[in-house]
């Protein structure tokens, strides 16, 4: 090897190592924007190429990831009129269902069926009627809720050939509880996809984590304090939680409700009774795999109530929760799958 040869050699492993120094100093790229009326927040850590020093930026993938969320929105929002869901609720013909909403629909029957029906996204027309929809709240009587509840349930609805089959055109579909964390496991798809393997991605509260974040160290989030109109998240935690290769959501009564006459109504809708639910479960925190399934389990535990919930989560694989709930004196007590608690780093006083 020549005198030039090696200065060649060396200068470009000077150029890959001042690279790798830069590099190291902005690795971390942190995006926030708004969708499906709420916020999000996503961290990932951009996997390193020796060929950074052609091109010195990290790649910022806030486009893409904002044009994802409206393609989202498009399917399975119902505050957007020309959604697919929107049109399937509002009986207009020939509406065929997307891989989005398919995927949706198949998950909301399997949590459905284990939760002996407490998840039920047949519930809109309860969830509208009682203000929690995009419509305005009625005036609720024990008549108008045996003139809707005949409208829901699962057996009132099925796919077939890519179309919605209703058993009466009074039935609508909400998924709220159920979508959100669908679109977390949307965009942590999208970054794995771009090689991306170390990631936090937050939206309107849930989450999902892959690897972990700079210096190596896990992913920590809290659990908010189920107390009435604490709005501001992460501002009086609960409990810290390390996150690693998992997802998390919340469900709780204590943002979404009115009082009328010095009665609490709650946005948690039993699909049985057509009522909000009255029990002392304040909020449950749910861990799973995939953050479609946290997110609809937790909205099932909700309307369960902790005795049931308890006794069900046990038997579920991959699935732990955590739940807060008032005693006799209105003091917080928790209660934690086992497997839940080998992830709390931190309890808050």
């Amino acid at each position: 090897m020549n005198k030039r040869t090696i200065y060649i050699v060396i200068a470009f492993l000077i150029l890959v190592l001042l690279s790798y120094v830069n590099y190291k100093k902005n690795e971390i790229l942190i995006l926030d924007g708004f969708t499906q009326g709420t916020t999000y927040h996503i961290v990932y850590k951009q996997p390193y190429s020796p060929g950074y020093f052609l091109n010195p930026k990290l790649h910022d993938y806030q486009e893409e990831i904002d044009s994802l969320l409206m393609e989202f929105d498009r399917s399975l929002s119902i505050y957007l009129p020309g959604s697919v869901i929107s049109r399937i609720n509002n009986n207009e013909k020939d509406v065929k269902v997307d891989s989005l909403f398919r995927i949706v629909f198949y998950k909301a029957k399997e949590v459905n069926e284990l939760s002996d029906g407490a998840f039920d996204i047949t519930v809109g027309p309860l969830v509208n009627a009682w203000g929690f929809g995009p419509e305005l709240r009625e005036q609720i009587d024990s008549a108008l809720i045996d003139s809707l509840i005949q409208f829901v349930g699962m057996d009132n609805v099925r796919i077939e050939k890519d179309m919605v089959i209703k058993s009466k055109p009074g039935v609508k579909l909400d998924v709220n509880a159920i979508a959100q964390g669908y679109s977390v496991d949307i965009i942590a798809g999208f970054l794995g996809s771009k090689g991306i393997k170390n990631y936090l991605v937050e939206i309107g509260g849930e989450i999902r984590a892959a690897g972990r974040k700079k210096k190596g160290t896990t992913w920590k989030v809290g659990v908010d304090k189920p107390y009435d109109n604490n709005y501001i998240p992460g501002q009086d935690l609960q409990v810290i939680l390390a996150l690693e290769d998992n997802s998390m959501a919340t469900s709780g009564n204590y943002r979404k409700f009115f009082e009328e006459n010095g009665v609490k109504y709650s946005h948690s809708i039993d699909p049985k009774t057509g009522y909000p639910v009255r029990h002392n479960l304040l909020s449950v925190t749910v861990t799973a795999p995939d953050c479609m399934t946290a997110d609809a389990f937790a909205t099932a535990f909700m309307i369960m109530g902790l005795e049931k919930s308890v006794r069900l989560v046990n038997k579920l694989d991959g699935i732990e929760a955590y739940f807060i709930y008032s005693d006799e004196n209105s003091d917080f007590c928790t209660e934690f799958t086992d497997g839940f608690g080998k992830i709390i780093v931190d309890v808050q006083e």
